[in-house]
C-alpha cells in the first residue's frame, strides 16, 4: 500500500508541474507586449521602405514610360500629401499600440501587487474546515489584505501533489495525513490548529461486540494510509492488539460504511454522516468514537516554507482571520452554521447538516492553539506528532524522521 500511496502522489506531483504557472503567464504576457512593440516597429520601416520603393520605381521607370512633366508637378503635391497621411497613419497606430501595450502592462503590474496578498489551499470536503470558509466569506482574511482561495480536492495526495508543485500554498488536513508527505525537499509547517475530531470518526461494529479487543480476527474495512487507518492502530494498540490481528480490507471511508450498512463486512472504520445514518437506521452500533480519544486527530492549517519565509505579513492575516471566525462560532452558532454550510457545500450544504456534525468536532481558537502548540516536543503537537511517526513509521510511509520543529511554526499564534 505504501508504494501505491507513493506513486498516486509522484503521479499527481508530475501533473501538477506540468501544468502552465502563473510566473509563466506573467512571462508570456511580457513577451507577447514586447513581440507586439517589434511587430509595429516593423511595420513602420516596411511602410517606409515601400514608400522609399515606390520612388525609386518612379525614377526608374524608362523616360517613355514616365508621366509629362506638367502631370508629375500636378501630382507631386497629392503624392506627398499621401505619403504624409500615411506616416501619420502608421505614427497613430504606432501610439496606439504603445498606449495598449502601456496599459496591459499596468494591468499587469496592479495583478502582481495583488497577488502578493493571496493564498492557496487545498482540502477535501469536511466540517472541521468550516472555519476557513467562514472567514473567508465573512471578509475577515480581506480584513488584513488577504486574499484567500479555497480548493476542495477530495484525495488527499492529489493536493499535496499541488503542494509540492507550487500550485497550492498550503492545505487544511491532518497532522497524521500530512506527515507522510513532509521530506527534505518538500517543507510545509502547521501555523494553526483548526480542530479535532470529538465524536466525528468512529468504528461501526455488531451489537454483541463490547470492546475493540472483540475485534480480534474480524474483518475491518478501512481507508489504508488515512487517518481512518492511523486512529484505528490507536485504538488497536490501547486494547492490546495491532493490525496483524484483524483482517483489513481496504476501501474508503464511504465505501465502508455502505459495505457495513449492507453485511458485506462486519467492521467498518469510517466517519460522519455514517455514524449517525446508523443509528438512525439501528444498524449494529458504533463501538467507539473520537470523543473518547481527544487531541487525537487534530487539523491543521499547514504552509508552504517558502511561503511562510516570503509572506510572514499574511500568514499573520490568515491566523487573525480564522481567531476571528472561531468567535463568531461562538457568537453566533446558527449564523456561522449557515455560511459555513454554503462555503464548504458537498454533504454539508444543508446548515442543519451542517450543525449536526460540527457537534462531532471542538474548533479551535485562540486559547485552545497556544495550548495545544506549547511546549515543543513534550506538548499536545510534539506528542501527536511522535505518535504519528510511531504509526506511519511501522508501516514505512514516512520519508524522513519528523520531529516537532519540522512540522510547526507557533511563531504567528501571538502576533
Amino acid at each position: 500500500m505504501t508504494a501505491k500511496i507513493d506513486m498516486d502522489f509522484e503521479v499527481s506531483l508530475w501533473v501538477a508541474q506540468t501544468r502552465q504557472r502563473p510566473g509563466l503567464v506573467r512571462h508570456s504576457l511580457s513577451r507577447i507586449i514586447e513581440n507586439h512593440y517589434l511587430c509595429i516597429a516593423h511595420s513602420v520601416l516596411c511602410s517606409i521602405r515601400r514608400l522609399k520603393e515606390n520612388k525609386k520605381n518612379v525614377r526608374r521607370q524608362p523616360s517613355a514610360m514616365r508621366p509629362k512633366r506638367v502631370v508629375l508637378a500636378r501630382t507631386a503635391p497629392d503624392l506627398r500629401k499621401r505619403q504624409g497621411n500615411v506616416m501619420t497613419t502608421i505614427i497613430s497606430k504606432f501610439r496606439r499600440a504603445a498606449l495598449a501595450a502601456g496599459i496591459a502592462l499596468s494591468a499587469l503590474s496592479v495583478s502582481l501587487h495583488a497577488e502578493a496578498g493571496s493564498l492557496k489551499l487545498g482540502m477535501t470536503t469536511w466540517v472541521g474546515y468550516g472555519p476557513l470558509f467562514l472567514a473567508r466569506d465573512m471578509g475577515y482574511f480581506k480584513e488584513g489584505g488577504l486574499d484567500v482561495s479555497l480548493e476542495v480536492i477530495e484525495e488527499a495526495s492529489m493536493y499535496m501533489a499541488a503542494v509540492a508543485a507550487g500550485e497550492l500554498d498550503g492545505s487544511a488536513s491532518t497532522i497524521d495525513e500530512i506527515m507522510k508527505y513532509r521530506s527534505k525537499d518538500v517543507c510545509f509547517k502547521s501555523v494553526y490548529a483548526l480542530d479535532d475530531s470529538h465524536g466525528g470518526d468512529g468504528v461501526l461494529a455488531p451489537s454483541g461486540i463490547k470492546s475493540v479487543a472483540d475485534l480480534k480476527g474480524m474483518e475491518v474495512g478501512l481507508n489504508e494510509g488515512s487517518v481512518s487507518q492511523f486512529w484505528f492502530n490507536i485504538l488497536l494498540k490501547q486494547a492490546g492488539l495491532t493490525q496483524a490481528d484483524v483482517k483489513v480490507t481496504n476501501m474508503t471511508a464511504d465505501d465502508a460504511a455502505a459495505a457495513f450498512m449492507a453485511d458485506r463486512i462486519p467492521v467498518a472504520v469510517t466517519w460522519e454522516p455514517h455514524l449517525t445514518l446508523a443509528k438512525k437506521e439501528n444498524k449494529g452500533q458504533v463501538l467507539i468514537d473520537s470523543s473518547k480519544t481527544p487531541g487525537l486527530i487534530v487539523d491543521v492549517v499547514a504552509l508552504n516554507c517558502d511561503y511562510i519565509t516570503k509572506n510572514p505579513g499574511d500568514v499573520e492575516a490568515l491566523v487573525k482571520g480564522l481567531y476571528k471566525a472561531n468567535e463568531f462560532i461562538k457568537e453566533n452558532p446558527a449564523k456561522a452554521y449557515e455560511v459555513m454550510a454554503k462555503g464548504v457545500g458537498g454533504w454539508l450544504k444543508d446548515p442543519k447538516d451542517f450543525a449536526s456534525s460540527a457537534a462531532g468536532v471542538n474548533f479551535y481558537g485562540k486559547e485552545r492553539n497556544a495550548q495545544f502548540f506549547a511546549g515543543g516536543e513534550s506538548g499536545e503537537a510534539g506528542k501527536l506528532i511522535k505518535l504519528g511517526g510511531d504509526v506511519w513509521g511501522g508501516f514505512g510511509k514516512l520519508k524522513m524522521d519528523i520531529k516537532y520543529d519540522d512540522l510547526v511554526d507557533p511563531s504567528f499564534l501571538t502576533k
